[in-house]
């Protein structure tokens, strides 16, 4: 794509290079100049600095309209460069370059977490992921094949997105066509038989319109995991015209289907913390941990999904300093699955005296989901003065549509399973919807405001605020005459079996949420900030998930107040070394309230809260030209400050919350073929959620993983990449459920080898 990809310091701009040539300087001198000046009155030379491929410098969100050093937020970007550098080819790998932002839940009893299960900050943020600044639907694995970079902000983001989670908001950028052709292409062979390729073809129709194409293709058997495999595939084409003139029109489609084989986890017999729930069990604790390549799934087993987005984004420039935005977005996600997992709750025990002979019960988690999101976006930026004071304005409003259809299905009831010994070659069947569906829908209209005010050339402030109108329906049909916890009996005269009307019920408010920002320019290179941020999310967050209101026996009802988050953040940030690397150092403090906490009759009440503080230091960009840079450093307190424990171990801290967390990954081009990388994080330990379970974790350890690269650069069009991710091969637990029967071990030490083609 780029033709000069493979000089030392990333992508040189043609027009600063060619500059730099022509007057006679050398590259490197070109690079540290950021100011265009004139010579002798008839020489008009151009210099620029050439960004980081590590540090973008700004977000590609035109809500954020200031640089990123500039911005009193605590934002990470990852990069193309980055992902690619890292062999990273979904989101949740991504994430490991944020320190404290991982899938450290399991899920709850016998349900099983899916996709980017992301927790950030104490709370569950995978409601909280967006795509070109619009809401992504779905507990799905999203690939980065399509995707420019990632952007992580942290701390209530109700402002920017509307309701979201307290903990922040998480937003992927997509390719979009450019002036230039070019192909990108990559072949890659890993560990268990891992095959994965991907296109990237940009093609310019004429001078203002381009297409682009990319491809990606993907199987992989776990390295660690017997019978886990993966297999998925992805075509997004998308066409633009009006590049480089006043008018543009993006046109974009996103097709990515996947089949995947879920993973249940592992017993957490023979961790730390574990013990026998019974004396007759007590052989267990000297038994040792079960093997963790087993699977205690079945044949049957089995994670589907489909989604398709279609989106049209609208640009015209008003004039210099004003652009209007419009953007319209279609998509929908569907997914089934049918995932077996060990409950533990019960040991079967054919011969006392042999362990090898005991069995755990098993839980057939079934799903078969639809979600859908219709919205349409207009934006509009503008920068102008009042007097002497710089206002950088952007402005909108949104009107969206998101419906969700869970069908219903018959229950599956899965046979024992050896504990040491599992045997997956069973059949249990197929998923059969039984008309018992529940539907939810929620329509939202939402405007905001924000403006950035320079009051002198060293100070300025920031607000904004944002209102936002939504109203639910929602109803759901039960089985009736079923049995267990929650059966619902059948009325006379009906059969067993019959879709019973249970919940019908609509909700509807007005969530106003705000921020406000001031700056100061200590010298040319560094400054000091404060923020403050009010977040609000509904009951039932961003899911569908509400019941009868008033009845008291819900943590989803309508009649509850919304969750409310206050955030507040002082902190630093420095460009330094010829403003190659970015610095940023932040206190941060995020107070919730209104959470919905369990009474001891077992009804719910709003009077819990919660707290998240601590500081978070980073470094993005580059020592030196050849030398790039991504690292990070967090420590929090996370706690509950007022209502019941959630913690099993019966502390006030915050479950699935590492206290320290870091994450480095360093590339260097040594010379013009070899590069080498090398990466280390650290996930600190975790507390699980509070659960009646007796004798499992209540706690994960903390661990250290460490990864490298080596690049080698045949010839202009070609260049190979090894990867070796756990180089170690450390055993860690990478998310334990919230009872601790069943965890998810970390991925033992694979490799990957990628061939990279550039015409």
């Amino acid at each position: 794509m780029d033709k000069n990809r493979n000089l030392p310091f990333g992508s040189f701009n043609s027009l600063t290079l060619f500059t730099g040539l022509c007057i006679g300087i050398s590259p490197a001198a070109a690079l540290a100049a950021d100011n265009t000046t004139k010579k002798n009155d008839d020489t008009l030379v151009v210099e620029a600095q050439t960004p980081s491929l590590y540090s973008p410098g700004v977000s590609a969100d035109p809500k954020f309209t200031q640089p990123l050093v500039d911005t009193t937020r605590t934002i990470t970007v990852i990069p193309d460069q980055v992902i690619k550098d890292q062999g990273v080819n979904n989101l949740t790998d991504a994430l490991k370059n944020v320190p404290g932002v991982g899938a450290f839940y399991a899920g709850e009893n016998g349900s099983s977490s899916t996709g980017d299960a992301v927790y950030m900050r104490g709370m569950d943020t995978s409601n909280s992921i967006y795509v070109d600044g619009i809401r992504d639907i779905g507990s799905v694995t999203r690939d980065t094949f399509n995707t420019e970079q990632v952007e992580v902000i942290k701390g209530p983001s109700g402002t920017d997105y509307g309701r979201s989670a307290p903990s922040g908001s998480i937003n992927m950028i997509s390719k979009q066509p450019r002036l230039d052709t070019g192909l990108d292409a990559s072949v890659s062979v890993g560990s268990a038989w891992m095959r994965r390729g991907t296109l990237d073809y940009n093609q310019a129709i004429s001078d203002n319109a381009a297409f682009r194409l990319n491809l990606m293709g993907e199987k992989t058997h776990d390295a660690g995991r017997d019978n886990i495999q993966n297999e998925r595939y992805g075509v997004a084409p998308s066409l633009a015209f009006g590049l480089d003139t006043s008018t543009r029109l993006y046109l974009n489609y996103l097709h990515v289907h996947q089949n995947n084989t879920p993973d249940g986890g592992i017993p957490t017999i023979g961790l730390p913390g574990y013990s026998s729930p019974t004396a007759a069990s007590s052989a267990l604790n000297t038994s040792g941990k079960v093997a963790t390549s087993n699977y205690y799934g079945t044949d049957s087993d089995f994670d589907k999904s489909t989604t398709d987005t279609v989106t049209m984004r609208f640009e015209h420039d008003l004039s210099d300093s004003t652009t209007i935005r419009n953007t319209t977005r279609w998509s929908r996600v569907k997914q089934e699955y049918l995932l077996t997992a060990v409950m533990g709750s019960t040991i079967g025990m054919p011969n006392p005296n042999d362990v090898s002979t005991w069995t755990w019960t098993r839980n057939v988690n079934l799903k078969d989901v639809s979600n859908r999101i219709l919205t349409n976006q207009t934006n509009i930026t503008s920068k102008f003065f009042t007097g002497s004071v710089g206002h950088d304005v952007s402005a909108g409003v949104e009107f969206t549509r998101e419906n969700q259809t869970n069908y219903g299905v018959t229950p599956i009831t899965a046979p024992v399973v050896n504990i040491y010994h599992p045997i997956s070659s069973i059949s249990l069947g197929g998923l059969n919807r039984n008309g018992a569906n529940a539907n939810g829908q929620t329509d939202t209209f939402g405007i905001y405001a924000f403006d950035t005010l320079a009051i002198t050339k060293n100070f300025e402030l920031n607000g904004g605020i944002r209102l936002d109108n939504y109203h639910t329906d929602y109803d759901s049909a039960t089985a009736c005459g079923g049995t267990g916890r929650g059966a619902l009996a059948c009325p006379a005269g009906v059969a067993t079996g019959t879709p019973v009307t249970t919940v019908d019920t609509a909700k509807s408010g007005n969530l106003v949420n705000w921020k406000a920002g001031a700056l100061y320019r200590l010298t040319e290179h560094g400054n000091v900030y404060v923020n403050y941020a009010i977040s609000q999310q509904p009951p039932g967050g961003s899911n569908f998930a509400l019941a009868a209101g008033g009845t008291g026996n819900s943590a989803n009802r309508t009649d509850f107040k919304p969750q409310k988050a206050k955030s507040s953040e002082v902190g630093t940030k420095w460009e330094v070394l010829d403003k190659r690397l970015l610095l940023n150092a932040a206190l941060f403090r995020t107070d919730i309230e209104n959470e919905v906490s369990a009474n001891d009759d077992g009804t719910y009440s709003q009077y819990g809260k919660k707290r998240v503080e601590g500081y978070e230091l980073s470094a993005t960009g580059n020592i030196t030209p050849d030398w790039q840079v991504i690292a990070g450093y967090t420590l929090q307190h996370a706690s509950v400050t007022e209502g019941a424990s959630v913690a099993q171990d019966g502390s006030s801290a915050l479950a699935y919350t590492p206290k320290h967390a870091f994450t480095l990954w360093t590339n260097y081009q040594a010379t013009d073929a070899l590069s080498v990388g090398a990466g280390a994080r650290y996930v600190g330990s975790l507390r699980r959620g509070s659960d009646g379970a007796v004798g499992t974790p209540d706690h994960t350890e903390g661990y250290w993983v460490a990864d490298a690269k080596l690049g080698y650069k045949v010839n202009n069009n070609l260049d190979l990449q090894l990867n070796v991710y756990n180089v170690f091969d450390t055993n860690y637990v990478a998310s334990i459920n919230k009872s601790g029967y069943r965890y998810h071990p970390g991925e033992p030490r694979t490799f990957l080898l990628t061939a990279n083609v550039h015409f």
